[in-house]
């Protein structure tokens, strides 16, 4: 099957999927079983081992999506992330992180790789200079975030994943905010591409997963980690998550349309100081987004004007749930300064650019218009 040649849609539907040879289903059947034959098999199955029928199932189509050789689920984000940086890390290595990214990825590196002796050190912008000028003779991994969570900054992909090559470092990304609808970095380049499939590759916030795909040999590296770690995802999960794929290239076009018509909108209010929006023109990195992203996302962040109370209008919002997660078909709204970046200094926030009246909108499906209203009248009941 030439996957490369079919369209998103097609692959999200088909790709990976386990045909029912008992009685003709039109969907994969669930393979619950935790025990499986050993005796005359070469390749035995266990949960552990991310090789029963329903994860082989969901990481061939997450694999057809990004364009790589092979991908493994995980039962969450985090698990996928330090699944894959130790798999390549181990004491005396060093590792460049983008300065922008996770707080969850921003508060694992404070607080354990100085336990394990891994050196780190994060760039000091997003410039293909600043990955540069940290790298150093033990470096052995490069890791990036674009579209960035909270800020939706951008940086140049193919210019970060050349650099990596050059230097026989391993790249890797996360690749939640954009999804394998929007960016493929595997095909600029990367060695690694991160989700947590907690967003949009689930969509309706009802499951906790991760994915990272990329080529053979480097997901067999994380694989045989990942055996020791124990951070594989239930059968049934993996079930319910290649269900959700099927729509993934649906969904996220509506999101793109969504948030693109919400952040032009909020672009021209009086009340927001800034929008962060990498479809908009006044994007820093615009050009950079146009470039290499098929969409430019769901997900937007904008600065309330410092006369407004960002808790009171998160609560006299109707529809727009504030809600601790992201990318579900509801929008959400976030305070990243008490949620993802919470376990954050305010110095280091600051130093990211990240206000107490910064606010993170995940731009849902519901209509256009309802979902700009609804910010509007709670902005005027904040005056």
């Amino acid at each position: 099957m030439t996957t490369k040649k079919r369209g998103k849609h097609t692959v999200c539907i088909h790709e990976g999927q386990i045909e029912d040879k008992q009685f003709g289903g039109a969907i994969s059947p669930i393979y619950m079983a935790t025990s499986y034959p050993f005796l005359d098999v070469e390749d035995k199955r266990y949960p552990r081992y991310f090789n029963t029928p329903n994860q082989e199932a969901v990481a061939t189509k997450v694999a057809a999506l990004e364009n790589g050789e092979k991908a493994l689920p995980f039962s969450s984000g985090m698990s996928a992330i330090t699944t894959s940086l130790f798999a390549f890390l181990k004491s005396g290595d060093h590792v460049v992180f983008q300065n922008e990214i996770y707080g969850g990825t921003h508060h694992l590196i404070h607080e354990e790789f100085s336990r394990y002796g891994i050196d780190y050190s994060f760039t000091k912008g997003l410039e293909i200079s600043d990955f540069e000028n940290e790298i150093k003779d033990n470096t052995k991994v490069i890791y990036l975030e674009t579209p960035s969570n909270p800020l939706l900054s951008i940086t140049d992909i193919e210019a970060v994943a050349t650099l990596a090559k050059s230097k026989g470092i391993v790249s890797m990304i996360d690749n939640t905010f954009a999804s394998p609808i929007n960016q493929t970095p595997l095909d600029l380049g990367i060695d690694l591409s991160i989700h947590s499939a907690t967003k949009y590759l689930s969509g309706h916030s009802d499951i906790s997963a991760g994915v990272v795909a990329g080529t053979k040999e480097h997901v067999d590296m994380i694989m045989y980690k990942g055996r020791n770690f124990g951070g594989n995802l239930s059968d049934f999960m993996c079930f319910l998550l290649e269900r959700s794929i099927k729509t993934l290239a649906l969904r996220v076009e509506k999101h793109n349309l969504n948030a693109q018509y919400v952040a032009e909108a909020l672009s021209i209010n009086p009340l927001i100081k800034k929008v962060f929006y990498p479809g908009l023109t006044s994007h820093k990195n615009h050009d950079i987004a146009k470039r290499q992203m098929h969409g430019f996302g769901g997900m937007l962040s904008f600065d309330l004007d410092i006369k407004l109370d960002a808790k009171l209008f998160q609560k006299k919002l109707n529809m727009i749930k504030p809600s601790m997660s992201l990318a579900g078909v509801e929008s959400t709204v976030i305070q990243p300064s008490l949620t993802s970046h919470a376990l954050l200094s305010p110095q280091e926030r600051e130093a990211q650019g990240i206000s107490d009246n910064l606010l993170r909108l995940s731009v849902g499906l519901e209509n256009k218009e309802d979902i700009l209203a609804d910010i509007e009248q709670a902005l005027k009941k904040c005056i």
